[in-house]
């Protein structure tokens, strides 16, 4: 039993040098297996240990170590020290490779208490989450932590709990599968000892039960596809919903946003305030989620087999919706805060939400100065919708309306907008919402690498009939409606639609809203085609379409030449499956 004894104190050792007991349980295996492989060579001699080299044990001893060598901090001597216990190990008895290679047992594993836990906050100390009653070691996960590093080391040395009660799209077993690969100890007390904390979605508004949900912490649900054609204007109640943080509860009448940065003065104005002392403007605007779509991408493969994973929400078609918008221009109010044109200081405009994660970091985003400042630009400070005060779940009291851009932009609950040199330096802007090649996967992502999205390409949906629909043969005819958008203010100028497939097309009649007009064409154009079915024809039909913007920008045939790894902006045609009986 010396060696174990050894292990043992080499163990404590390395709780004293910020050391875990070894990713993935490494320590552990080692020593049960140590423990059992010590028993047998016993018994086969007779109970006397024998004298001089004995590998087995050695060979142990070095692959335990050499997994408890990569839990030190990251310095050269480390470095050196693991690969040369890793040769060793493999070097060693084919026992200690089975030995590394039992199955991680939570029961055999050591307790810590959340004091300990929380002595590990640094790559230098290792970083340590609890999830429940587990103990995990996630230093090694951090860089690749698709929501950015920033993000999971502030659970460092806590529980993960709080943050994906706030980002639910952890909520799933794939999820807890990963982390469970880094698990290192059972927390003592289980999940009762982690800090209680007050559900931060506690005060959600309601919605409206037709909204189709695709998850509830944050909560974000689609258009009825019915809904989308029914009226070139989306009912406020209908109208998508997309957040990436709680609802904040604001109190209007106390409500002011504040205006400031380089080359203005400051200015703090209350929604009255901008009533009374600003021109109102009107906008009918569509705003389109980056990821509508993304279920389509999702279900094609990654091009050149790569097998890499498309990550985001399942958006179909209704991630996407139109309103006629109030408020005043944010030019006008960035000229009244003193604002020049042509300053050379300023070359984004900044939005703030008051939208916060539990640190107190709040949802922000940046347009260029050209689009901000553009007489035919149409940004929007806006606190109407559809001719009444814009709900809290759309940004009430008041939020940004970007025409033209990713709705990423179009900030909602704005509380501060800011004149600066650089572009916002904030998750949704640098490390989210930027489209990649389609040969890039989530271990070559350089998201410095793509700018921001603004302007959105063109795109088009079929939206009756459904998926899966069946027509009648004796009617011999089908009709299809859907809608056709294009960033930058582009007009839509023509809707192919195909009854097979696409290898023949017609034209749609299309259908705009009154004010409309070419280069500020922010809203969509819902379209109608009436195609012949095949005579006597029975079975399986695919339907398609695509759009034609005003700059004769048109749609790819499919997803591979734009698949990305976020599933963002798919503007491939659209195609619908239907039976014919």
């Amino acid at each position: 039993m010396a060696v174990r004894s050894h292990l043992q104190t080499l163990l404590a050792t390395g709780h004293r040098w910020g050391c875990t007991p070894a990713p993935c349980s490494s320590w552990t295996r080692c020593l049960s297996s140590i423990n059992s492989s010590t028993q047998a060579t016993s018994t086969s001699t007779g109970g006397q240990q024998p004298d001089g080299p004995q590998p087995l044990k050695w060979g142990l001893y070095a692959a335990a170590a050499a997994a408890g060598a990569v839990a030190l901090s990251g310095s050269a001597f480390a470095d050196a020290r693991v690969k040369e216990l890793q040769a060793t190990a493999a070097a060693s008895k084919p026992v200690a490779q089975a030995a590394l290679q039992q199955p991680n047992s939570s029961d055999a594993l050591p307790v810590f208490t959340a004091e300990e836990v929380a002595q590990h906050r640094t790559p230098k100390e290792r970083v340590w989450v609890t999830y429940k009653d587990g103990v995990y070691d996630v230093t090694d996960f951090v860089a690749q932590h698709p929501g950015g590093a920033a993000k999971i080391m502030l659970a460092a040395g806590g529980s993960v709990e709080p943050f994906w009660g706030l980002y639910q799209q952890h909520m799933k077993q794939e999820v807890r599968d990963i982390l469970e690969q880094y698990r290192v100890g059972t927390l003592e007390g289980g999940a009762a000892a982690a800090a209680p904390t007050e559900d931060p979605y506690r005060n959600e508004p309601r919605r409206h039960p037709a909204l189709i949900v695709l998850s509830d912490k944050p909560f974000n649900g689609e258009t009825p596809v019915e809904m989308l054609v029914a009226s070139p204007v989306t009912p406020s109640d209908m109208f998508f919903v997309r957040h990436h943080l709680p609802v904040p509860v604001i109190d209007a009448e106390k409500f002011s946003v504040t205006v400031e940065g380089a080359g203005m003065r400051s200015l703090q104005l209350s929604v009255q305030q901008l009533q009374q002392h600003f021109k109102k403007a009107q906008v009918a605007a569509t705003v389109q989620c980056t990821g509508n779509r993304r279920n389509q991408m999702k279900a094609a493969p990654a091009p050149g087999g790569s097998g890499a994973q498309i990550k985001g929400l399942d958006w179909d078609v209704g991630a996407i919706s139109t309103a006629e918008w109030g408020g005043v221009l944010l030019r006008d109010v960035l000229l009244e805060a003193g604002l020049q044109p042509n300053d050379p200081s300023v070359q984004h405009i900044h939005f703030v939400g008051l939208d916060t994660d539990m640190t107190g970091t709040p949802y922000a985003a940046s347009i260029p100065i050209d689009k901000a400042l553009s007489d035919a630009g149409d940004v929007l400070l806006a606190w109407e919708m559809n001719g009444q005060p814009i709900p809290r779940d759309h940004g009430g009291p008041l939020r940004v309306i970007v025409p033209g851009t990713t709705g990423a932009r179009s900030v909602k609950w704005v509380g501060r907008i800011v004149a600066s040199a650089d572009e916002c330096q904030g998750h949704w802007q640098q490390k989210d919402y930027k489209a990649f090649s389609p040969g890039t996967d989530w271990e070559s992502l350089d998201w410095s690498a793509a700018p921001a999205i603004q302007e959105m390409p063109v795109v088009s949906a079929i939206c009756e009939p459904a998926e899966g629909a069946s027509l009648s043969t004796y009617d011999g005819e089908v009709t299809v409606k859907g809608y056709a958008w294009s960033g930058g203010g582009r007009d839509i100028i023509r809707v192919d639609v195909s009854a097979d497939g696409g290898k023949t097309w017609a034209p749609a009649a299309l259908t705009k809203l009154p004010h409309s007009k070419p280069s500020r064409a922010w809203a969509w154009t819902l379209y109608e085609a009436t195609l012949p079915l095949p005579g006597g024809f029975k079975g399986q039909l695919q339907l398609a379409c695509k759009a034609t913007d005003q700059s004769y920008n048109t749609q790819p045939e499919d997803v591979s030449s734009i698949w990305n790894i976020r599933g963002l902006v798919n503007n491939a045609w659209h195609k619908v499956n239907v039976s014919v009986e």
